[in-house]
């Protein structure tokens, strides 16, 4: 009877302190890439002061978002004009600067207003933590700062600069680098071109695995997701929406969508996958796994001309695909059919992508204004928050708490309800 009541507690103990843990917000737009956390009791109303737990001066300027593993936050920036790329350790509990490290110095170049030269969201495993920098340079360091590795092979270049972010599955650091040519501007910008790569590094050494071809396409920002269970990884460039096999780079599928400079991430639910085009023919594509080759023609179910966003990226909230167009018009969508249910034109600018937690949508601005909504068939305003600082970088969430990266700072909020 004794055995089985302590058998009794522990499965109990252990089952919850499984709930209570923390989500790890792991990546760009969180554990699943997606925007998507299943963190409860989260704060709906804040300002620069309210509801703020800590504020964290960040040296340097970097639009990647924070990352978080345990009580651990990371981030990437730049100092010296971008010259000296940096990643940087911030307690969770308190906003302390554990570390300050240099990885790599590289050389300043062209990119938009927008970016910056540490801009691409670095990604841990819970071991170490990989970033990717603005000439191309994938580094590793442990959680106390220490290099582990760099790999400077590819030697990136594109005129908007470098916006994407790397992901991770099997031990590897997948990355796609839609660039542009040093030599002739238009080429690989205005003109397609066969260099644009997506590059697996092995995890343990940096050594590149394989590299996975896109064919003709244009310059591009679009951070991959993965789907089938890891086993695809969804990538796109200028032009082209495509799938690699994760193991090889081999090129399963590829679709054409015309546009350079794409930037939004591709959203995936309800067994479609939802993609945004560039400059030139903006469009929404849903798109049906299970194709080989070029799909254009018998895998798109549906195309969509109207609430086409052009930095942040999408958001699936079943039976709902939210978008943000460059007029900074929020449209909710029909996601089986993209048929538009609603649309309503928001204050300020958007580049960061919006994050759906606790049954609500939270959408921040430029102008670091966090707008709160709920999700549904028609614009359902909560709440409208005030930071007062330029906000271009996603925010995480972990713990019941966001974490939002402004021009100089990092700010973390919450309820003080755990």
């Amino acid at each position: 009877m004794t055995t089985m009541r302590l058998v009794l507690c522990l499965t109990i103990g252990l089952s919850v302190s499984g709930s209570l843990r923390a989500e790890d917000w792991t990546r760009f737009r969180g554990p699943n890439g997606q925007g998507v956390s299943s963190e409860i009791n989260l704060p709906i109303s804040w300002s620069g002061e309210k509801n703020v737990v800590w504020k964290a001066s960040i040296p340097g300027k970097g639009w990647s978002s924070p990352i978080i593993f345990g009580d651990r936050i990371f981030m990437t920036s730049a100092t010296e004009e971008g010259i000296s790329c940096r990643v940087i350790c911030v307690d969770k509990g308190n906003g302390k600067v554990l570390w300050d490290r240099e990885v790599h110095r590289q050389q300043q170049g062209p990119m938009r207003k927008q970016n910056s030269y540490a801009t691409p969201t670095p990604v841990t495993d819970g071991e170490k933590v990989y970033s990717v920098f603005y000439d191309g340079t994938a580094v590793a360091v442990d959680f106390e700062g220490k290099l582990v590795w760099t790999n400077s092979e590819i030697k990136f270049f594109s005129l908007h600069g470098l916006g994407a972010s790397p992901v991770l599955v099997n031990g590897q650091l997948i990355m796609p680098f839609d660039g542009s040519s040093r030599d002739e501007q238009k080429v690989g910008w205005k003109e397609p071109w066969q260099n644009a790569l997506v590059v697996s590094f092995d995890t343990k050494d940096g050594s590149i695995r394989w590299k996975g071809k896109r064919g003709d396409s244009r310059v591009g920002h679009v951070t991959p997701i993965l789907v089938e269970d890891g086993k695809q990884v969804v990538s796109a460039g200028g032009d082209r929406v495509q799938g690699h096999d994760v193991r090889t780079g081999e090129r399963i599928w590829s679709i054409y969508s015309q546009g350079e400079g794409v930037t939004p991430s591709p959203a995936f639910g309800g067994g479609l996958i939802y993609t945004s085009s560039g400059f030139e023919d903006p469009t929404i594509r849903a798109i049906r796994l299970g194709g080989k080759g070029d799909i254009t023609k018998t895998h798109i179910a549906w195309e969509q001309k109207k609430g086409v966003p052009a930095l942040p990226s999408l958001l699936y909230v079943k039976p709902y695909l939210y978008s943000i167009t460059r007029d900074n018009i929020l449209h909710c969508l029909e996601a089986e059919t993209g048929e538009i249910v609603w649309m309503k034109r928001l204050e300020g600018v958007h580049s960061a992508s919006p994050v759906y937690a606790d049954g609500r949508i939270y959408i921040l601005s430029e102008d670091g204004v966090t707008l709160v909504l709920n999700p549904g068939p028609k614009y359902d305003e909560i709440a409208v928050n005030q930071l007062g600082e330029t906000c271009l970088a996603s925010m995480a969430v972990s713990n019941g708490q966001f974490f939002i990266r402004s021009a100089e700072h990092l700010f973390c909020i919450g309820t003080g309800e755990k």
